[in-house]
C-alpha cells in the first residue's frame, strides 16, 4: 500500500480515550460546467473503489474495542452537519501491533467536503497507537 501525507488522517495518533484523526481531509470545492451556474454535486465514491487503511502501530491495552467512523462534514471543525458515512468495531483482541483493516469503498453519500475519522475507545486504553489514510491499494496479506 502507499500512504500520502495529503491523504493521512492519523500519523501514528495514540488513542487512549475516544478523539477524531488529527488530520482532516479537504476535497475542496466543487466547480460548476460550462454554461450553468448550479454547482456539481459531490459524491466521491460513484464508480471507483476508494480503499481507507486502519493500521495499529502499537498494541492497544487496557481498552476493551476501538471503533473507527468516516465523517464527512462541510464545517472544516466539524462543528455541525457531520455525517457518518460508516463504523467498524474491532475488539482489542485484533488490535496487535501490526493489525489492519479499512473499509474497501467509501460508502455512497460520501458528499461533505471535508473528511476525517472519529475513533471511539471502549475502556481504559493504557497504550496504543494508529496510522490510517486513504491509498492506493491495500495490500491483501496479512501480517500474523
Amino acid at each position: 500500500m502507499i500512504l500520502d501525507n495529503e491523504n493521512l488522517f492519523s500519523d501514528d495518533q495514540q488513542l487512549l480515550a475516544s478523539a477524531p484523526s488529527t488530520n482532516i481531509i479537504d476535497l475542496g470545492t466543487t466547480g460548476t460546467v460550462p454554461y450553468n451556474t448550479t454547482p456539481l454535486v459531490r459524491d466521491i465514491s460513484k464508480g471507483v473503489k476508494i480503499p481507507l487503511l486502519v493500521q495499529v502501530t502499537e498494541t492497544f491495552t487496557g481498552a476493551t474495542s476501538l471503533a473507527v467512523a468516516l465523517q464527512s462534514s462541510n464545517d472544516p471543525t466539524f462543528g455541525s452537519g457531520v455525517t457518518t458515512l460508516g463504523t467498524q468495531t474491532i475488539p482489542v483482541a485484533q488490535l496487535g501491533a501490526g493489525a489492519r483493516w479499512g473499509f474497501t469503498t467509501f460508502p455512497y453519500g460520501t458528499v461533505g467536503r471535508y473528511l476525517r475519522l472519529n475513533y471511539t475507545v471502549a475502556g481504559t486504553g493504557t497504550a496504543g497507537r494508529v496510522t490510517a489514510g486513504v491509498t492506493m491499494g491495500n495490500d491483501e496479506t496479512y501480517p500474523l
